[in-house]
């Protein structure tokens, strides 16, 4: 072992602590030094016999986490001073009553957070994913900078994670990649977002990520000519307009040239903009906007812009309070080159984040930008209901879509994901709206509820009364909100289906002889195989028991050995298993992946599933599918540690689905006879008509339907009422 030099040691721990107060982004006055040279002592003694894996003394890894804090996030002496004692409580013998004494309230309860994250992981020896990354979003409720010295301590985790073991590198990379990356993007510490990226790819990937790193380093003499020959066109005319700037070349990260790379299918060579080009201009607070345009329009007079890629971050900024223009021009040698345009405020927002808003700011309204952080973030959190597993990955979703700006008829912004559709925005208008939306216009033409959103639509919404939502909507929705209330209003409507099925049983059995009693209810839900009364009363409702079904059963009932013989061999369903109170979910097959196929598979014995319960597949690597419930024990454990394994699994019932099916029609025309046809579809219950197209030659008339029906007895019904129609000759199923 190495002898350790304990005087250079204690040096270079002095240089250190140091460069933090020289480097602070934030003005530290005389108190907040004094409070950041106590928590440097105290963590000085707490760590004073602690060696990190590599051998250096632990204290430099708190220096450094309290660095990134001060210079890179920009916050200030209280979460500097916390960040220098983020492990005491955990890893030393001081106590967070000793924390609390000696540096107040704030401290120590930021230092609690810290604490209870790091015990979350290592308590239960799984990875911090789903149940326990929403508990450690919630710490955001007591102080936003629990969330920013927990970044700062993954980024500089993950930079010096060389002595660790390769199944620790893998692990925590993994996780890096899947939670702190989104999370730092999210809160606009693009800098971070994007070295955490790069060293996520470093340990998950390290051949691609060294043959990249390779391949960036000897381009760099070639993307600084042309950087060079870019400036050079537009360096003139700039200066003649009395501008003051500088102009930068940003390569793009080793992470996100792999993204292009495997999304576009396409070598190192043929990734076009691995680099994009920013200036930077010193503006007073009236001319900035001014400016930015101005140098847009000196830019363009050069190059030509490609119009469909303008983003304009100034006048709508994004949430995490990033500005700036960015425009992608044609270049020297014909290339497309982005053009990110910035103040030196907004280049300072861009590098720090929120706090560069703050930072300008005093007392009160210091602490009101906080907040209003902190509210943005709350707002990621209101969405997540449901089961953990689903919420993690509900909210990665959202944490990587990009946002669109759209306009309500009178002009009013709303922010939505990308890729949301119509039906999106109606809900986010409001709730009544979306339940009632019978089409929508997007810049004054109508289009279909699936239609992808883009920035700067003017969407106008249709509603109807009559209308209610179908299961198709869920095909069309992808926001969170607009999901789950799809969802409960199609729970609603099946309810409604299950009452009036049961009128319709009672009458029906009444025509056999039958009293619909408890009796009669609990023989029905044994004969069909069925759950509960529920489940029986919608299927009668929809019409997938129908009436040849009701009188083979009453054959039965009336048939004294047959009934004596059922009774000795099939035990009755117990009354208390009976729900009468909601309609169940409980459904017949269980189908795998987005293609919902089905494969062999198992239930697991930790969680014992049954059909209707939430669930997923789990790859095991002798026994095949096993089943699992979402919310089992150890879910979030294989979530985790072998993402890649799990398959999506859902129940099907086959009074849910509806399949699609086309009638051809023949007969003799006739005045009134497609309205007739029409008539007799929209009258019959759970039948929507996808296409028609008649035809008519010679007083002969043709005819082709595609209905989408629940099941075939509906479809039967259908042909049987099309028949009955004056004129009409045939009606067969193509």
């Amino acid at each position: 072992m190495a002898v350790i030099d304990v005087d250079k040691e204690n040096k270079e721990i002095a240089k250190q602590y140091k460069e933090l107060l020289r480097i602070s982004y934030q003005t530290l006055s005389e108190e907040d030094k004094k409070l950041i040279r106590k928590a440097f002592n105290i963590a000085v003694d707490a760590h004073k016999n602690q060696r990190r894996k590599s051998g250096e003394a632990y204290i430099f890894h708190p220096i450094a986490v309290a660095k990134i804090v001060a210079q890179q996030i920009g916050l200030d002496a209280t979460a500097i001073a916390a960040a220098l004692l983020h492990d005491v409580v955990e890893d030393t013998d001081y106590t967070l009553e000793d924390i609390e004494r000696i540096f107040g309230e704030t401290v120590a309860r930021i230092v609690d957070g810290l604490t209870k994250i790091s015990q979350l992981s290592s308590d239960q020896d799984i990875s911090l994913q789903a149940e326990n990354f929403r508990k450690m979003l919630l710490t955001l409720n007591d102080d936003v900078r629990v969330i920013l010295i927990k970044i700062a301590d993954r980024l500089h985790n993950m930079q010096t994670m060389d002595s660790m073991a390769d199944h620790k590198q893998v692990k925590i990379a993994s996780e890096t990649l899947y939670i702190y990356a989104p999370l730092a993007h999210r809160i606009g510490l693009y800098n971070i977002k994007t070295e955490l990226e790069d060293l996520g790819l470093k340990y998950t990937e390290p051949d691609i990520y060294y043959d990249i790193l390779s391949k960036i380093e000897e381009s760099r003499e070639e993307q600084e000519a042309y950087i060079q020959a870019f400036s050079s066109v537009i360096d003139e005319t700039l200066q003649q307009e009395g501008l003051n700037y500088t102009i930068k070349g940003r390569p793009k990260s080793i992470f996100s040239i792999r993204r292009k790379m495997k999304t576009q299918n396409v070598s190192f060579d043929e990734v076009y903009d691995k680099f994009a080009i920013r200036i930077i201009y010193k503006s007073d607070a009236p001319n900035e906007k001014f400016l930015a345009w101005k140098i847009y329009s000196i830019v363009t007079d050069h190059f030509r812009p490609n119009p469909t890629r303008l983003r304009d971050w100034i006048s709508s900024p994004k949430t995490t309070g990033y500005e700036a223009l960015h425009i992608t021009v044609m270049g020297p040698k014909g290339r497309w080159v982005e053009v990110q345009i910035r103040s030196e405020r907004m280049h300072e927002i861009a590098e720090k984040g929120y706090a560069a808003h703050f930072k300008y700011k005093h007392g009160a309204q210091r602490e009101q930008g906080i907040e209003v952080w902190l509210n943005r973030l709350q707002e990621a959190l209101e969405s997540a209901d449901g089961n953990a597993v689903d919420f993690v990955e509900e909210f990665k979703l959202n944490l990587y879509s990009q946002e669109i700006f759209v306009f309500t008829p009178k002009g009013e912004l709303k922010s939505l994901p990308k890729g949301a559709t119509p039906l999106d925005f109606a809900f986010s208008i409001h709730t009544e709206v979306g339940l009632k939306t019978r089409g929508a216009k997007v810049n004054g033409k109508l289009v279909p509820l699936s239609k992808e959103l883009k920035s700067g639509d003017q969407v106008e919404i249709i509603t109807s009364e009559s209308i209610k939502p179908n299961s198709n909507w869920l095909d069309y929705a992808t926001t969170a909100r607009a999901r789950s209330k799809i969802r409960s209003s199609l729970k609603e409507e099946k309810k409604q289906i299950a009452a009036e099925g049961k009128e319709i049983l009672r009458r029906k059995l009444k025509q056999l002889k039958i009293t619909l009693n408890e009796k009669a209810v609990n023989d029905l839900v044994v004969y069909f195989k069925l759950k509960t009364s529920l489940d029986l009363f919608f299927r009668v409702g929809v019409g997938t028991i129908d009436n040849q079904m009701l009188k083979d059963f009453a054959a039965q009932q009336h048939n004294a050995f047959i009934n004596f013989f059922k009774k000795k061999m099939r035990k009755p369903v117990p009354e208390s298993e009976i729900n009468k109170e909601e309609i169940t979910n409980k459904f017949d097959l269980l189908v795998f992946g987005k293609e919902e196929e089905k494969l062999d598979y198992k239930f697991s014995n930790c969680c014992n599933p049954i059909p209707g319960d939430d669930v997923f597949g789990f790859i095991t690597v002798n026994e095949g599918i096993k089943v699992h419930k979402k919310n089992c024990p150890n879910a979030i454990s294989l979530q985790s540690n072998y993402a890649y394994r799990i398959i999506p699994a859902k129940w099907i019932d086959s009074t849910q689905k509806e399949f699609t099916a086309s009638l051809s029609l023949e007969g003799i025309d006739n005045l009134g006879l497609v309205s007739n046809v029409t008539k007799v579809i929209s009258n019959n219950m759970h039948v929507n008509m996808k296409n028609i197209n008649f035809d008519t030659e010679g007083g002969i008339f043709l005819g082709k339907i595609t209905v989408e029906v629940k099941n075939k007895t509906i479809l039967n019904k259908l042909i049987e009422n099309l028949k009955k129609i004056h004129g009409i000759d045939k009606v067969t199923r193509i």
